[in-house]
């Protein structure tokens, strides 16, 4: 499977402004003041060798949506405004056209606040016939979410004007479905009204979606639910949207995990990659950029020389497992 991260942030989108811009764009002729830049690959080479990430490049601002590849059918976790650059993406690229290409797309909601489904009415294959769209969850209301956040008094567009077959199936958590050639299974996690995280597994490989969830003292535990959950993963997707002291006082129960209890549960559960995901939407690139360093720092004095791999995710980041 490759997993491709279409919107990685938390709460809200994040918009990038002519002043982070400028930010960037001074911090990179600084670097390269006294540097021979003479020919095309000398800049490519000090770009990708010398600026951070933050210079560099950028975390994005679109909402969750995360894409698992590998499959016949289209498989998406998520419906907040990355998946408008999915779609676009896609239609961009003519594969729906192309003869013996899948249009069947199965879409897994982990719960529905709105940066969770926002997306949903900017998702262009939604619109055209022929295409057909599953959507799976573990809240009974979930069909009733998509309809409303399309009514008048929201959305000019009503979900039912959506010209795709649009179907919604309830998922009973801890059981396991076979769907799209991947076994999946649903999770209840700790947050306001209630989020599901979900395994994905195909060929001995296995993926864990788990956003929105907040791990509390029962996480000490050796018998913690989520440690068999996320046990020898090869990748885990984990809502780290806030640093510890966030997450155990300003803004504890609040939803959201951190940074270092993902470290340490993903440890503990043997897991073999770490993506921090749904990030602090208040938090520019620079920000970002030392929240990560700081967890790769805490692996060290947590872990030793721990294997485990850590990144943070961003719209565009693709991860092969």
């Amino acid at each position: 499977m490759h997993v491709y991260f279409w919107g990685t942030r938390g709460s809200l989108p994040a918009s990038t402004t002519s002043r982070m811009i400028r930010a960037k764009v001074f911090d990179v002729l600084k670097t390269a003041r006294s540097r021979r830049l003479e020919t095309d690959e000398a800049i490519d080479a000090f770009i990708d060798s010398t600026l951070p990430f933050s210079a560099r490049g950028g975390y994005g601002g679109n909402t969750s949506c995360v894409e698992l590849r590998g499959q016949d059918e289209y498989v998406l976790c998520d419906a907040g405004t990355g998946l408008r650059d999915f779609g676009n993406s896609l239609m961009k690229s003519g594969r729906l056209n192309q003869p013996g290409s899948s249009r069947v797309f199965h879409l897994f909601v982990s719960h529905l606040h709105w940066d969770h489904i926002q997306g949903f009415p900017f998702f262009t294959p939604a619109y055209i016939p022929g295409n057909r769209i599953i959507i799976y969850g573990c809240h009974a209301e979930l069909e009733r979410a998509f309809v409303n956040q399309q009514e008048a008094r929201h959305f000019p567009i009503p979900l039912k004007a959506m010209r795709a077959e649009i179907e919604f199936r309830t998922l009973e958590p801890e059981r396991a479905y076979d769907i799209a050639g991947l076994t999946v299974t649903g999770i209840l996690q700790n947050h306001p009204g209630d989020s599901y995280g979900y395994c994905f597994v195909r060929e001995g490989k296995k993926v864990v979606y788990s956003t929105d969830a907040e791990h509390k003292q029962e996480a000490e535990a050796q018998d913690y639910v989520f440690l068999a959950f996320f046990r020898e993963a090869d990748l885990l997707v984990f809502d780290a949207q806030y640093s510890l002291l966030d997450a155990i006082d300003a803004k504890a129960d609040w939803g959201h995990s951190s940074n270092i209890l993902g470290v340490e549960l993903a440890v503990r559960a043997g897991v073999k990659r770490l993506c921090l995901f749904h990030s602090e939407h208040a938090h520019d690139d620079p920000t970002l950029d030392q929240f990560l360093e700081t967890t790769q720092g805490y692996l060290k004095i947590y872990a030793g020389d721990h294997p485990l791999r850590i990144d943070l995710a961003y719209d565009g980041l693709e991860i092969e497992v």
